[in-house]
């Protein structure tokens, strides 16, 4: 049986978001209203399931987290535990008969004059995750969505599912979807050991560790992967024989990192996606480059530790991730966000008044070996050993990276972002700072992270640290 998951994004106001949850007392705060318009707007995507143990100040605190960071809403992930509906009523749902899609109709009536509900071309702004098989018992999937969801909601609701589907045949879905989002997009998925392989040994490289001047040609090289807009471009183009009544969106997806390491007793999914070549920047770059053909942009994640891509603070509850999660730290995306929402939804990228350093690497070398009975990740060994550096810098100034064991690499800046990165061996830690006119204007010396080739587990989640001027 088939199962879909309807998200029907919350706009951060952090009244009627956290007034959805049985609170004693609740607040109001003045955040984001919803948006009607066909404006540009930044989603984040919230699993609601590892919010379990969330008070109304952790969701107060979220909301003004993440609009101070240039979301607009959150689009909630809303699983089958018998408390989730207690905080905000979603859920998956089979989708194999009419009384299926009339639940999910359910839910999009109840919260149609919600204050926190987003709204799109004045109508429910609602998205899926799959869908692509869903029929509702009406004989296909274009004719169950249409039939069972879409027209008996009265052109009430906006809809944007995520299917993973040949974008040739979106014109087939006319009357059921106003738009697409391209959930995969955020990721260079394609990039597997096979492929990598075969894109290095074109430029006289090879898998794994890199030395200098190698590790800046592989990152340029791979960047262009990285930064492609392909899948984009092939949805954007399916979308043009779509017919709707009103408006039609297309939604992409940005994202930092992407790693899962759980065992065939648990949820039997270890790998990874490439994510080296500065892919939070990279993506970001290319996303706003081609903002005339992109309306909406979900970051995947707000706080999906199981999947290694959240970008706010580690809180709430884990899906028995804490093995790779734990002591690592995503925050310096969550803070870089703001700048490249900003000039997404303007056109603009925003002055950098601020000098700061940004500084990524995963603490297991792609060459470890480690008593780890879940093994290593599918794709680890597309990935670099290498510190990845985004500094933003106000003004020109010299930022000087080192890893201990004698290495370090000096390079001129300009004012706006420059990415940088340096290779890392058994034994490393991370050290990078900011001088102009000889003086040090951003020290970062994280704690807590030693690049290790003998680990207990194949850790290939992210250390993020960061700092910024005084």
């Amino acid at each position: 049986m088939y199962a879909t998951t309807l998200f029907v994004v919350l706009g951060l106001c952090a009244t009627a978001l956290v007034n959805a949850i049985p609170v004693s007392h609740p607040f109001s705060h003045n955040a984001f209203s919803k948006r009607a318009g066909n404006g540009k707007a930044v989603f984040a995507h919230f699993m609601m399931g590892n919010a379990f143990p969330y008070t109304q100040q952790d969701f107060e605190d979220d909301v003004k987290l993440a609009s101070a960071s240039g979301i607009d809403a959150f689009a909630l992930n809303i699983g089958t535990d018998d408390w989730q509906p207690g905080h905000v009523k979603m859920a998956v749902l089979p989708c194999g008969s009419p009384a299926d899609a009339a639940a999910l109709r359910n839910y999009v009536t109840t919260y149609a004059d919600h204050p926190a509900q987003f709204k799109y071309d004045g109508r429910v702004f609602a998205s899926t995750f799959s869908g692509e098989k869903c029929s509702f018992g009406s004989g296909s999937p274009q004719n169950g969505w249409k039939s069972q969801f879409y027209s008996q909601l009265n052109g009430n609701v906006f809809f944007v599912p995520a299917l993973f589907a040949d974008p040739g045949s979106f014109p087939s879905w006319s009357g059921a979807m106003d738009g697409v989002f391209n959930w995969n997009a955020g990721w260079p998925v394609d990039l597997t050991s096979s492929k990598v392989s075969s894109i290095l040994g074109g430029v006289g490289l090879h898998l794994g560790p890199l030395v200098k001047a190698a590790l800046n040609t592989a990152s340029q090289t791979l960047a262009k992967f990285v930064g492609s807009t392909d899948s984009d471009q092939s949805c954007i183009n399916g979308l043009k024989g779509l017919s709707a009544s009103g408006a039609k969106a297309y939604m992409t997806s940005v994202s930092p990192w992407f790693f899962t390491h759980y065992g065939a007793d648990s949820f039997n999914k270890n790998f990874i996606y490439y994510a080296d070549s500065h892919l939070y920047n990279t993506r970001w770059e290319s996303v706003i480059q081609n903002r005339d053909e992109f309306d909406l942009v979900e970051v995947l994640t707000w706080n999906d530790y199981g999947e290694s891509h959240y970008i706010a603070p580690v809180k709430g509850a884990q899906p028995n991730s804490q093995a790779w999660v734990d002591g690592n730290a995503h925050d310096g995306w969550l803070d870089m966000t703001n700048y490249y929402a900003t000039a997404f939804k303007t056109g603009k990228y925003p002055e950098i008044a601020q000098d700061a350093l940004y500084a990524w690497a995963r603490p297991t070398s792609t060459n470890a070996n480690a008593p780890d009975p879940v093994g290593k990740p599918t794709n680890a060994d597309t990935m670099t050993d290498a510190m990845w550096v985004a500094v933003f810098s106000t003004a020109p100034g010299t930022v000087t990276l080192s890893s201990g064991n004698g290495n370090s690499q000096d390079f001129i800046v300009q004012p706006g972002v420059t990415k940088l990165q340096l290779p890392l061996t058994p034994g490393s830690t991370m050290h990078a700072t900011l001088t102009r006119n000889g003086q040090t204007v951003v020290d970062l010396s994280p704690k807590g992270f030693t690049f290790s080739d003998n680990p207990q587990i194949f850790n290939y989640n992210a250390f993020v640290a960061f700092a910024k001027a005084n």
